[in-house]
């Protein structure tokens, strides 16, 4: 162990810190990073984190995640201590144009993750800890810091469970008990005993200590090294703002900077600092992950025989593993709905079962992108919307995140409307950068799953409940951000713009005004966003109106992507979109109701022709 008078000069070093840098920015979380800087100085300066601070990317080095990221003065303080941030660089907290953000973000090299969202830090962790275990098989450790206020969250009880069913002993939570939320007290307080009954409850080993004593922390560490076959917390009593007595365990303090005269006070109070003292952190064993390289893949086999689009996602992570080894498919316990089970069957190594638990799973799949792996994650399209933060926060740490939301819209008939998810588009395309895909067959499933591994970013496919027929030939070309055109002609009055379950709908409605004389272009808009803004411009010069067609709600849909990308045209779009009360019905029932089956499209395409 490191002697304590050491530990002591770092702590208050790091102090320091954490109150100059926030007085300077004049906003900041000093009292949320001063009741959990004992924890940290232990941990990374005590022997216990191993770490190579000069290549933060190394794959051996031991991983920490600030879940309370507001701490985030605390975080820099730490590296500041390790030498890698200087006390100028220090000074531009919470500045623009600084990686020293007010929440850390991987823009700071040495954050895993974006982190601010509360109750989302032990789901990455539980991540970043199965893929130590389970994948590069690594001896790394990972630890999350976590709050006390945030342990209110569901999905860190979700994230408790998965890691107790998978057994990761090398995942290490440190709760810092200090009492204190935002608005005053926290649910328990200082009741240490109802943290630890509910955390050992869930199948964790646990450890309470007194989160400011060097000797106890210390020796939590070390015991936690030892726990075999458990993820450990070790629930520390602390007092938020630790060490200057007018702001210590005091409410009104929460996200406060201490003005000028304030902090002169504070560092009266913390007395002589030694700004020359450097932490050390422990060297990472030097053990390399085996990795396998891509292996040529054949192109998908359909003939004329219907399938699901669902089915065939399955049967795409089956075909491109070997192009794309880096793959991990977890599911929330529908995957011989969604048929990510093909993909189980064949590689049940890179298979994680997440349980009816959509929030942990994405933030799973955010720990293990952080490492390096591709993960693709399904449930019902419906469901994802319950991961909606998880989602928007892995953009903000420059996820490569495959979604594939399967069950989507009226469509999937007497299920009813809990199950039909009619939002996902929407939610999907409020992703910054995001991809949003939407397949109307196998074989263009098929494709576009494989060009989504391909992808570097958030990405999102949409699949559908029953099966449809092969439209397209195995050898057939989809990129994202490309369309289909499928009927057209010099003759075309009206352009039709469908994806996924209504392209099937246009066609047959193409079919049947064509024995009318009634010439319309069909578009399969099988990528919603990007959008083919050429194709669609095309259309708009040549014909006289555009109809969208889809099974989602009208708002952020097809029809207000198509009429974004063509807002310059003189052109009116028509939108067929689910703008009713959903309920159990058949699925040609339920789209004839909605108005979005192929007799809505001709009986819209007769009124809009003269």
């Amino acid at each position: 162990m490191i002697a304590e008078e050491k530990l002591n000069k770092i702590a208050k070093l790091i102090r320091y810190f954490s109150l100059v840098s926030t007085t300077m920015a004049g906003s900041g979380h000093p009292t949320s990073s001063l009741s959990a800087a004992d924890l940290m100085t232990c941990l990374l300066f005590g022997g216990i984190f191993r770490f190579n601070v000069d290549q933060p990317g190394h794959p051996d080095n031991d991983r920490l995640i600030f879940s309370k990221g507001h701490a985030s003065p605390l975080f820099y303080a730490l590296w500041a201590t390790a030498g890698k941030v200087s006390e100028e660089e220090l000074m531009t907290l919470r500045k623009f144009g600084s990686p020293l953000e007010g929440h850390s973000t991987t823009a700071f090299p040495y954050a895993e993750v974006s982190t601010g969202s509360l109750g989302q830090g032990l789901p990455v962790g539980v991540g970043i800890a199965l893929n130590a275990r389970y994948i590069d098989k690594l001896p790394y450790r990972t630890y999350v810091l976590l709050g006390d206020s945030e342990m209110a969250e569901g999905s860190q009880w979700e994230a408790m469970q998965i890691a107790a069913h998978y057994r990761l002993d090398n995942l290490i939570g440190i709760l810092d008990v200090n009492r204190m939320g935002q608005r005053g007290e926290t649910m328990y307080g200082h009741d240490m005993s109802a943290y630890e009954n509910r955390i050992s409850s869930f199948g964790w080993e646990t450890i309470v200590i007194d989160g400011h004593s060097f000797h106890e922390i210390q020796a939590a560490y070390e015991k936690a090294m030892h726990v075999k076959e458990r993820p450990v917390m070790i629930i520390a009593r602390t007092l938020k703002g630790k060490g200057i007595s007018f702001i210590e365990d005091k409410a009104g303090w929460h996200g406060k900077a201490l003005n000028r005269d304030e902090l002169g006070k504070a560092l009266e109070e913390l007395g002589e600092i030694d700004r020359t003292i450097k932490g050390e952190i422990s060297k990472p064993e030097n053990i390399k992950p085996v990795n396998q390289s891509p292996k040529e893949i054949n192109e998908p086999a359909y003939d004329d025989k219907p399938v699901a689009t669902r089915k065939a996602y399955g049967n795409a992570l089956k075909r491109i593993f070997p192009a794309f080894p880096d793959m991990v498919v977890l599911d929330a316990e529908v995957s011989n709905s969604t048929y990510s089970a093909i993909f189980k069957d064949e590689y049940p190594e890179r298979f994680f079962e997440m349980y009816i638990a959509e929030q942990n799973m994405a933030g799973t799949a955010l720990g293990l992108s952080s490492r390096g792996k591709i993960p693709f994650v399904s449930t019902f399209a419906a469901f994802l919307t319950r991961a909606c933060d998880q989602i928007r926060m892995s953009r903000y740490s420059d996820a490569n995140i495959k979604f594939c939301g399967s069950h989507a819209g009226v469509s999937i008939g007497e299920d009813g409307a809990s199950q039909m998810g009619l939002e996902d588009i929407a939610m999907f395309r409020a992703i910054l950068d995001s991809v949003v895909l939407y397949p109307s067959d196998a074989v263009s499933t098929e494709k576009l799953v494989e060009e989504m591994a391909g992808h570097k970013g958030i990405s999102y496919i949409r699949t559908t409940r029953q099966e449809t027929p092969v439209i397209y030939d195995n050898e057939d070309e989809f990129s994202i951000g490309g369309s289909k055109v499928l009927r057209s002609s010099k003759d075309d009055v009206i352009t039709v713009i469908a994806a996924g379950i209504t392209l099937h709908e246009a066609l047959e409605a193409y079919d049947a005004l064509k024995k009318d004389n009634i010439s319309i272009r069909v578009i399969d808009l099988y990528s919603i966003k990007p959008i083919d803004e050429e194709t669609l411009k095309l259309a708009a010069k040549s014909t006289r109106a555009i109809i969208t067609v889809e099974d989602h709600y009208s708002e952020g849909g097809i029809g207000e992507a198509v009429r974004s990308a063509i807002a310059g045209e003189r052109i009116v779009v028509h939108s067929l979109a689910v703008r009713k009360m959903p309920r159990s019905g058949k699925p040609t029932e339920l789209l004839d109701y909605e108005e979005i089956s192929r007799n809505a499209i001709i009986s819209k395409v007769r009124s809009l022709q003269y």
